[in-house]
Protein backbone atom coordinates (compact mmCIF):
# COMPACT_ATOMS: atom_id res chain seq x y z
CA UNK A 1 0.00 0.00 0.00
CA UNK A 2 1.13 3.42 -0.72
CA UNK A 3 1.37 5.59 2.35
CA UNK A 4 1.97 9.24 2.99
CA UNK A 5 3.17 10.34 6.39
CA UNK A 6 0.83 13.33 6.57
CA UNK A 7 -2.52 13.06 4.76
CA UNK A 8 -5.33 10.87 6.08
CA UNK A 9 -6.31 7.66 4.40
CA UNK A 10 -8.43 7.98 1.29
CA UNK A 11 -11.12 5.53 0.35
CA UNK A 12 -9.75 3.26 -2.37
CA UNK A 13 -10.95 4.07 -5.89
CA UNK A 14 -11.89 0.45 -6.43
CA UNK A 15 -14.24 0.25 -3.40
CA UNK A 16 -17.33 0.73 -5.57
CA UNK A 17 -16.28 -2.07 -7.91
CA UNK A 18 -15.61 -4.31 -4.91
CA UNK A 19 -19.16 -3.77 -3.61
CA UNK A 20 -20.53 -4.85 -6.99
CA UNK A 21 -18.21 -7.87 -7.03
CA UNK A 22 -19.62 -9.02 -3.69
CA UNK A 23 -22.93 -9.64 -5.47
CA UNK A 24 -21.26 -12.03 -7.92
CA UNK A 25 -22.45 -15.23 -6.15
CA UNK A 26 -26.10 -14.13 -6.34
CA UNK A 27 -25.70 -13.04 -9.94
CA UNK A 28 -24.10 -16.39 -10.77
CA UNK A 29 -26.92 -18.34 -9.09
CA UNK A 30 -29.62 -16.36 -10.91
CA UNK A 31 -27.76 -16.68 -14.22
CA UNK A 32 -27.44 -20.47 -13.88
CA UNK A 33 -31.12 -20.75 -12.91
CA UNK A 34 -32.17 -18.68 -15.90
CA UNK A 35 -30.06 -20.73 -18.29
CA UNK A 36 -31.40 -23.95 -16.77
CA UNK A 37 -34.95 -22.88 -17.63
CA UNK A 38 -34.14 -21.52 -21.09
CA UNK A 39 -31.80 -24.21 -22.46
CA UNK A 40 -32.54 -27.83 -23.41
CA UNK A 41 -32.44 -30.15 -20.39
CA UNK A 42 -29.82 -32.28 -22.16
CA UNK A 43 -27.26 -29.55 -21.40
CA UNK A 44 -27.94 -29.81 -17.64
CA UNK A 45 -26.88 -26.28 -16.76
CA UNK A 46 -28.44 -26.79 -13.32
CA UNK A 47 -25.46 -28.95 -12.31
CA UNK A 48 -23.42 -25.75 -12.07
CA UNK A 49 -25.49 -24.43 -9.15
CA UNK A 50 -22.93 -25.57 -6.50
CA UNK A 51 -20.49 -23.03 -7.99
CA UNK A 52 -22.50 -20.15 -6.47
CA UNK A 53 -21.97 -21.03 -2.76
CA UNK A 54 -18.38 -22.04 -3.56
CA UNK A 55 -17.78 -18.52 -4.90
CA UNK A 56 -19.55 -16.97 -1.89
CA UNK A 57 -17.04 -18.58 0.48
CA UNK A 58 -14.32 -16.29 -0.92
CA UNK A 59 -16.11 -13.05 0.03
CA UNK A 60 -19.13 -13.68 2.28
CA UNK A 61 -19.56 -14.58 5.96
CA UNK A 62 -20.76 -18.03 6.97
CA UNK A 63 -24.50 -17.38 7.37
CA UNK A 64 -25.05 -15.63 3.99
CA UNK A 65 -23.09 -18.47 2.35
CA UNK A 66 -25.48 -21.00 3.90
CA UNK A 67 -28.47 -18.94 2.78
CA UNK A 68 -27.20 -18.87 -0.80
CA UNK A 69 -26.70 -22.64 -0.69
CA UNK A 70 -30.29 -23.05 0.53
CA UNK A 71 -31.47 -20.77 -2.28
CA UNK A 72 -29.65 -22.90 -4.86
CA UNK A 73 -31.14 -26.05 -3.28
CA UNK A 74 -34.66 -24.61 -3.63
CA UNK A 75 -33.96 -23.69 -7.26
CA UNK A 76 -32.94 -27.28 -7.91
CA UNK A 77 -36.10 -28.61 -6.23
CA UNK A 78 -38.19 -26.18 -8.26
CA UNK A 79 -36.54 -27.35 -11.49
CA UNK A 80 -37.34 -30.95 -10.61
CA UNK A 81 -41.06 -30.23 -10.97
CA UNK A 82 -40.51 -29.37 -14.64
CA UNK A 83 -37.72 -31.80 -15.53
CA UNK A 84 -37.99 -35.15 -13.82
CA UNK A 85 -34.88 -36.61 -15.46
CA UNK A 86 -32.28 -34.06 -14.36
CA UNK A 87 -30.76 -36.23 -11.66
CA UNK A 88 -32.05 -33.87 -9.01
CA UNK A 89 -30.91 -35.99 -6.08
CA UNK A 90 -27.26 -35.94 -7.21
CA UNK A 91 -27.20 -32.19 -7.89
CA UNK A 92 -29.00 -31.47 -4.61
CA UNK A 93 -26.48 -33.59 -2.73
CA UNK A 94 -23.66 -31.73 -4.46
CA UNK A 95 -25.20 -28.39 -3.47
CA UNK A 96 -25.46 -29.47 0.17
CA UNK A 97 -21.89 -30.80 0.25
CA UNK A 98 -20.38 -27.76 -1.48
CA UNK A 99 -22.38 -25.35 0.71
CA UNK A 100 -21.15 -26.98 3.92
CA UNK A 101 -17.58 -26.97 2.65
CA UNK A 102 -17.96 -23.33 1.54
CA UNK A 103 -19.31 -22.34 4.96
CA UNK A 104 -16.32 -23.94 6.65
CA UNK A 105 -13.97 -22.23 4.18
CA UNK A 106 -15.64 -18.90 4.91
CA UNK A 107 -15.17 -19.48 8.65
CA UNK A 108 -11.44 -20.21 8.20
CA UNK A 109 -11.02 -17.18 5.93
CA UNK A 110 -12.66 -14.87 8.49
CA UNK A 111 -10.37 -16.19 11.23
CA UNK A 112 -7.30 -15.49 9.11
CA UNK A 113 -8.57 -12.03 8.23
CA UNK A 114 -9.01 -11.29 11.93
CA UNK A 115 -5.43 -12.38 12.62
CA UNK A 116 -4.17 -10.28 9.69
CA UNK A 117 -6.15 -7.29 10.99
CA UNK A 118 -4.42 -7.48 14.38
CA UNK A 119 -1.02 -7.96 12.71
CA UNK A 120 -1.63 -4.80 10.70
CA UNK A 121 -2.58 -2.92 13.87
CA UNK A 122 0.76 -3.92 15.37
CA UNK A 123 2.55 -2.88 12.16
CA UNK A 124 0.77 0.49 12.19
CA UNK A 125 1.80 1.02 15.80
CA UNK A 126 5.39 0.11 14.91
CA UNK A 127 5.36 2.58 12.05
CA UNK A 128 4.10 5.37 14.29
CA UNK A 129 7.05 4.70 16.61
CA UNK A 130 9.59 4.42 13.80
CA UNK A 131 8.22 7.19 11.56
CA UNK A 132 6.22 9.32 13.94
CA UNK A 133 4.35 12.36 12.56
CA UNK A 134 6.68 15.33 12.25
CA UNK A 135 5.82 18.85 13.38
CA UNK A 136 4.61 20.97 10.50
CA UNK A 137 6.82 23.82 11.58
CA UNK A 138 9.88 24.24 13.78
CA UNK A 139 11.02 27.83 14.37
CA UNK A 140 10.90 29.49 10.94
CA UNK A 141 11.09 26.29 8.90
CA UNK A 142 8.09 24.48 7.45
CA UNK A 143 8.54 20.69 7.29
CA UNK A 144 6.57 17.97 5.51
CA UNK A 145 7.29 14.27 5.03
CA UNK A 146 6.41 11.50 2.61
CA UNK A 147 6.74 7.74 2.84
CA UNK A 148 5.81 5.35 0.03
CA UNK A 149 6.05 1.61 0.48
CA UNK A 150 7.17 -0.44 -2.49
CA UNK A 151 4.88 -3.35 -1.61
CA UNK A 152 1.16 -2.75 -1.62
CA UNK A 153 0.52 -4.10 1.88
CA UNK A 154 3.77 -2.90 3.44
CA UNK A 155 3.75 -0.62 6.49
CA UNK A 156 7.40 -0.14 7.42
CA UNK A 157 10.78 -0.66 5.80
CA UNK A 158 14.42 0.31 5.93
CA UNK A 159 13.97 3.98 4.97
CA UNK A 160 13.77 6.40 7.89
CA UNK A 161 13.67 10.09 8.74
CA UNK A 162 13.32 12.41 11.73
CA UNK A 163 13.17 16.14 12.45
CA UNK A 164 13.67 17.59 15.93
CA UNK A 165 13.85 21.06 17.40
CA UNK A 166 16.80 21.16 19.80
CA UNK A 167 18.76 23.80 21.76
CA UNK A 168 21.31 23.65 18.94
CA UNK A 169 18.75 24.30 16.20
CA UNK A 170 16.61 22.14 13.94
CA UNK A 171 18.23 18.78 13.36
CA UNK A 172 17.14 16.40 10.64
CA UNK A 173 18.01 12.83 9.76
CA UNK A 174 17.17 10.81 6.68
CA UNK A 175 18.65 7.47 5.73
CA UNK A 176 18.28 4.07 4.18
CA UNK A 177 19.34 0.73 5.62
CA UNK A 178 20.71 -1.76 3.13
CA UNK A 179 18.35 -4.67 2.56
CA UNK A 180 14.71 -5.29 3.37
CA UNK A 181 12.63 -7.11 5.94
CA UNK A 182 12.77 -7.17 9.72
CA UNK A 183 16.56 -6.83 9.93
CA UNK A 184 16.40 -3.54 8.01
CA UNK A 185 13.53 -2.31 10.19
CA UNK A 186 15.48 -3.20 13.32
CA UNK A 187 18.56 -1.31 12.16
CA UNK A 188 16.47 1.73 11.17
CA UNK A 189 14.76 1.72 14.56
CA UNK A 190 18.11 1.57 16.37
CA UNK A 191 19.50 4.50 14.36
CA UNK A 192 16.42 6.69 14.84
CA UNK A 193 16.25 5.99 18.58
CA UNK A 194 19.90 6.95 18.96
CA UNK A 195 19.43 10.11 16.92
CA UNK A 196 16.48 11.26 19.02
CA UNK A 197 18.72 11.20 22.08
CA UNK A 198 21.95 12.43 20.53
CA UNK A 199 20.32 15.35 18.71
CA UNK A 200 19.59 16.99 22.06
CA UNK A 201 22.84 16.08 23.80
CA UNK A 202 25.58 16.60 21.23
CA UNK A 203 26.61 20.12 20.17
CA UNK A 204 28.17 18.97 16.88
CA UNK A 205 26.93 16.87 13.95
CA UNK A 206 30.12 14.80 13.98
CA UNK A 207 29.45 13.74 17.55
CA UNK A 208 25.96 12.63 16.55
CA UNK A 209 27.25 10.59 13.63
CA UNK A 210 29.82 8.89 15.86
CA UNK A 211 27.03 7.81 18.18
CA UNK A 212 24.96 6.55 15.26
CA UNK A 213 27.99 4.63 14.00
CA UNK A 214 28.42 3.00 17.41
CA UNK A 215 24.73 2.11 17.58
CA UNK A 216 24.49 0.39 14.22
CA UNK A 217 27.78 -1.42 14.85
CA UNK A 218 26.41 -2.83 18.11
CA UNK A 219 23.14 -3.71 16.39
CA UNK A 220 24.86 -5.57 13.57
CA UNK A 221 27.01 -7.47 16.08
CA UNK A 222 23.92 -9.51 17.00
CA UNK A 223 23.94 -11.07 13.53
CA UNK A 224 26.26 -13.85 12.31
CA UNK A 225 29.80 -12.66 11.68
CA UNK A 226 29.65 -13.42 7.94
CA UNK A 227 26.66 -11.08 7.56
CA UNK A 228 27.94 -8.14 9.59
CA UNK A 229 29.66 -6.25 6.73
CA UNK A 230 26.35 -6.35 4.83
CA UNK A 231 24.54 -4.36 7.52
CA UNK A 232 25.13 -0.70 6.82
CA UNK A 233 23.08 2.41 6.22
CA UNK A 234 23.43 5.61 4.28
CA UNK A 235 22.48 8.66 6.31
CA UNK A 236 22.32 12.42 5.98
CA UNK A 237 22.31 14.80 8.93
CA UNK A 238 21.26 18.41 8.55
CA UNK A 239 21.23 21.25 11.07
CA UNK A 240 19.56 24.64 10.72
CA UNK A 241 20.69 26.90 13.55
CA UNK A 242 18.29 29.21 15.35
CA UNK A 243 17.78 32.27 13.19
CA UNK A 244 18.39 30.31 9.98
CA UNK A 245 20.55 31.73 7.24
CA UNK A 246 22.42 28.49 6.60
CA UNK A 247 22.18 24.74 6.84
CA UNK A 248 24.95 22.37 7.86
CA UNK A 249 24.95 19.01 6.08
CA UNK A 250 26.89 15.86 6.89
CA UNK A 251 26.37 13.28 4.15
CA UNK A 252 27.36 9.68 4.85
CA UNK A 253 27.01 8.03 1.45
CA UNK A 254 23.44 9.26 0.99
CA UNK A 255 21.89 10.72 -2.20
CA UNK A 256 22.65 14.47 -2.25
CA UNK A 257 19.77 16.78 -1.31
CA UNK A 258 18.41 19.47 -3.59
CA UNK A 259 18.08 23.12 -2.64
CA UNK A 260 16.20 25.85 -4.45
CA UNK A 261 18.03 29.11 -3.77
CA UNK A 262 17.12 32.34 -5.59
CA UNK A 263 15.02 30.33 -8.05
CA UNK A 264 17.83 27.97 -9.06
CA UNK A 265 18.16 24.30 -8.18
CA UNK A 266 21.45 23.09 -6.82
CA UNK A 267 22.47 19.50 -6.10
CA UNK A 268 24.33 19.53 -2.78
CA UNK A 269 27.04 17.00 -3.48
CA UNK A 270 29.36 16.63 -0.47
CA UNK A 271 32.67 18.41 -0.86
CA UNK A 272 34.42 15.38 0.66
CA UNK A 273 32.68 12.02 0.98
CA UNK A 274 31.98 10.61 4.45
CA UNK A 275 31.57 6.86 5.03
CA UNK A 276 28.15 5.22 5.44
CA UNK A 277 27.21 3.99 8.89
CA UNK A 278 28.93 0.75 9.96
CA UNK A 279 31.63 1.10 7.30
CA UNK A 280 33.91 3.54 9.12
CA UNK A 281 36.13 0.70 10.33
CA UNK A 282 36.76 -0.29 6.71
CA UNK A 283 37.18 3.06 4.96
CA UNK A 284 37.96 5.52 7.77
CA UNK A 285 35.97 7.58 10.24
CA UNK A 286 36.63 11.12 9.00
CA UNK A 287 33.48 13.20 8.58
CA UNK A 288 33.06 16.55 6.86
CA UNK A 289 30.27 19.09 7.20
CA UNK A 290 29.23 21.35 4.33
CA UNK A 291 27.63 24.71 5.11
CA UNK A 292 25.12 26.08 2.60
CA UNK A 293 23.07 29.26 2.58
CA UNK A 294 19.42 28.70 3.49
CA UNK A 295 17.53 31.96 3.39
CA UNK A 296 13.82 32.92 3.44
CA UNK A 297 11.98 31.41 0.49
CA UNK A 298 14.56 28.67 -0.06
CA UNK A 299 13.35 25.08 -0.31
CA UNK A 300 15.27 21.95 0.60
CA UNK A 301 14.44 18.40 -0.48
CA UNK A 302 15.95 15.41 1.33
CA UNK A 303 15.18 11.97 -0.09
CA UNK A 304 16.24 8.33 -0.23
CA UNK A 305 17.53 6.56 -3.32
CA UNK A 306 14.08 5.14 -4.04
CA UNK A 307 13.20 8.59 -5.44
CA UNK A 308 16.15 9.18 -7.73
CA UNK A 309 16.32 5.52 -8.83
CA UNK A 310 12.65 5.14 -9.77
CA UNK A 311 12.62 3.79 -13.34
CA UNK A 312 10.10 4.00 -16.15
CA UNK A 313 9.24 1.17 -18.57
CA UNK A 314 12.41 1.84 -20.58
CA UNK A 315 14.68 1.79 -17.52
CA UNK A 316 15.26 5.55 -17.35
CA UNK A 317 15.72 7.06 -13.89
CA UNK A 318 13.38 9.74 -12.60
CA UNK A 319 14.98 13.12 -13.51
CA UNK A 320 14.73 14.58 -10.04
CA UNK A 321 16.89 17.68 -10.50
CA UNK A 322 15.11 18.66 -13.73
CA UNK A 323 11.76 17.94 -12.11
CA UNK A 324 12.64 20.17 -9.16
CA UNK A 325 13.62 23.01 -11.49
CA UNK A 326 10.17 22.91 -13.10
CA UNK A 327 8.26 23.13 -9.83
CA UNK A 328 6.97 26.50 -8.69
CA UNK A 329 5.12 25.12 -5.67
CA UNK A 330 6.01 27.06 -2.55
CA UNK A 331 4.40 24.86 0.11
CA UNK A 332 6.31 21.69 1.10
CA UNK A 333 3.09 19.63 1.26
CA UNK A 334 2.17 20.59 -2.30
CA UNK A 335 5.70 19.75 -3.48
CA UNK A 336 5.61 16.27 -1.95
CA UNK A 337 2.11 15.57 -3.24
CA UNK A 338 3.28 16.49 -6.73
CA UNK A 339 6.37 14.31 -6.30
CA UNK A 340 4.18 11.43 -5.16
CA UNK A 341 1.99 11.62 -8.25
CA UNK A 342 4.85 12.11 -10.71
CA UNK A 343 6.82 9.16 -9.30
CA UNK A 344 3.81 6.89 -9.75
CA UNK A 345 3.26 8.12 -13.29
CA UNK A 346 6.94 7.68 -14.15
CA UNK A 347 7.02 4.13 -12.78
CA UNK A 348 3.69 3.09 -14.23
CA UNK A 349 2.16 2.85 -10.77
CA UNK A 350 4.63 0.28 -9.45
CA UNK A 351 7.49 1.13 -7.11
CA UNK A 352 10.52 -1.14 -6.81
CA UNK A 353 11.89 0.40 -3.62
CA UNK A 354 10.65 2.19 -0.52
CA UNK A 355 10.68 5.97 -0.74
CA UNK A 356 11.12 8.58 1.97
CA UNK A 357 11.39 12.33 1.52
CA UNK A 358 11.47 15.50 3.60
CA UNK A 359 10.60 18.90 2.14
CA UNK A 360 11.57 22.10 3.99
CA UNK A 361 10.90 25.77 3.35
CA UNK A 362 12.57 28.64 5.14
CA UNK A 363 10.21 31.47 6.01
CA UNK A 364 12.23 33.33 8.63
CA UNK A 365 14.34 36.47 8.68
CA UNK A 366 17.51 36.25 6.67
CA UNK A 367 20.69 35.71 8.67
CA UNK A 368 23.79 35.73 6.52
CA UNK A 369 26.26 33.16 7.81
CA UNK A 370 29.45 31.67 6.53
CA UNK A 371 29.19 28.94 3.91
CA UNK A 372 31.75 26.37 2.90
CA UNK A 373 33.18 23.28 4.55
CA UNK A 374 33.75 22.55 8.21
CA UNK A 375 36.64 20.10 8.63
Amino acid sequence: MIMSARPGRRRPAYSGRWEVARLAPVILAVLIAGLAFSTPREISISRLLPAAPALAAAMWPVFPTLLLGAFCFLIMIFLSFFYTDLGTQYTAAAIIAVTLAAAYGSHVRLQREEILFHVRLVADAAQKVLLRPLPRRIDDVEIESLYLAAQEQARIGGDFYEAIGTPHGIRLLIGDVRGKGLSAVGAASAVISCFREAAYDEPDLRAIIHRLETTITRHSASFPAQDQPEHFATALLAEIPHGGGRVRILNCGHPPPLIVHCGKVRVLEPTIASPPLNLAALIGDRYWVDVVAFTPGDRLLLYTDGVSETRDHSGQFFPLADWMQQQDLEQPRDLLDQLHGDLLRHSGGRLDDDIAALALRCSGVQDRGAVGVED
